[in-house]
């Protein structure tokens, strides 16, 4: 059956970043949707971002393409154009090879849900707009390729 049971899929604030990046991200809960559905050519997440959580460092992709879409609460995008508000039925679209860093945080008192969903070559790469941080399938480096010792791919 292709529904999926969301309570069965195990839930996880897990993230690779190493200290301090990781910071900021530890109110975001995630679930695998991708693997759960049997799915392999693509990537899927039901997100859950608690008050004040970011869904990630602010990042782009150099080989996979991203959709999301806001499911609950409200959230705020930012780019390297500014600050949009995100709201249940939004939709949000990142090709890939475009040098725009991305994310969301949560700035209201209430949890934002959405479905990140991706496609592409996951383990192209890419980087933070903000920070001295790339990534590849090998962990996460400074952008002068140096790793960061306490760095781990995200499963």
């Amino acid at each position: 059956m292709p529904k999926l049971d969301l309570d069965a899929i195990s839930q996880s604030n897990a993230t690779g970043y190493p200290p301090p990046f990781d910071a900021p991200v530890q109110g975001r809960w995630y679930r695998r949707l991708a693997p759960a559905g049997g799915l392999t050519q693509l990537g899927a997440s039901h997100v859950v971002l608690r008050p004040g959580a970011w869904s990630s460092q602010r990042h782009w992709h150099e080989e996979e393409d991203e959709l999301l879409v806001m499911l609950a609460g409200e959230a705020v995008l930012v780019e390297d154009e500014g600050r949009t508000v995100l709201r249940p039925g939004d939709i949000c679209a990142w090709p890939k090879a475009v040098d725009n860093g991305h994310h969301l945080v949560n700035e209201s008192g209430s949890d934002c849900v959405f479905v990140c969903i991706s496609g592409g070559n996951r383990d192209g790469g890419g980087a933070y707009s903000d920070i001295d941080m790339k990534f590849s399938a090998d962990g996460y480096f400074r952008k002068d390729g140096t790793p960061y010792a306490e760095a781990e791919r995200i499963p």
